[in-house]
């Protein structure tokens, strides 16, 4: 653990586990990647807190250059893996290395309910995205699997926070284990 790091909201486990059969499913990627990319065309994405790549991989399988961001430099060589033309970048999500208007779409899953600042991690968000961005988080009910329900964000907080870094909500979906936001980056 880096210093200034809070124990166990950052996840340690086995990266394998972040890709099992039974999480994958639940996640179902390739359904959330394609709402992420209803609207404008997309042609560059930035997947912040990329951990293993799972994300990453599907926009890569869409023909999009894609970057990701992780705090865990072991995880980002598995994603490299799975996404061999993606590039992946060691870093927090509040403080991006990237300029202004580097991607058309950022997209953040499952990493708002671990900030310390989701105020500056969709700050830092708006900043990096020309067109959208986008964030995945568990819904707000308890379940046998992601984090406890005080972890968890509630609809109106993830409106509220986006709110405060400036961001004007597009549209809301609800699958059956995730929830996606979108907003305007412009």
């Amino acid at each position: 653990m880096k210093e200034g790091e809070r124990p166990g909201r950052r996840f340690h486990g086995d990266p394998a586990r972040l890709r099992s059969p039974e999480r994958v499913a639940m996640l179902e990627p390739e359904r959330v990647v394609a709402l992420s990319l209803e609207g404008d065309p997309v042609e560059t994405v930035l997947d912040v807190g990329t951990g293993t790549g799972l994300f990453a991989e599907a926009f890569s399988a869409c023909g999009l250059a894609v970057t990701g961001v992780d705090l865990n430099a072991d995880f980002l060589d598995v994603a490299q893996q799975y996404v061999p033309k993606g590039r992946f970048v060691e870093a927090p999500a509040e403080a991006l290395p990237f300029a202004d208007d580097s991607f058309d779409l950022v997209f953040i899953a499952h990493v708002l309910h671990e900030a310390d600042d989701p105020v500056r991690v969709l700050q830092e968000a708006a900043r990096t995205a020309r067109k959208r961005v986008v964030v995945v988080e568990w819904p707000f009910r308890v379940e046998p699997y992601g984090p406890p329900l005080e972890h968890r964000l509630e609809p109106d907080r993830i409106a509220d926070l986006a709110r405060s870094a400036g961001l004007s909500q597009q549209a809301h979906a609800v699958l059956s284990h995730v929830e996606i936001y979108a907003f305007s980056a412009a």
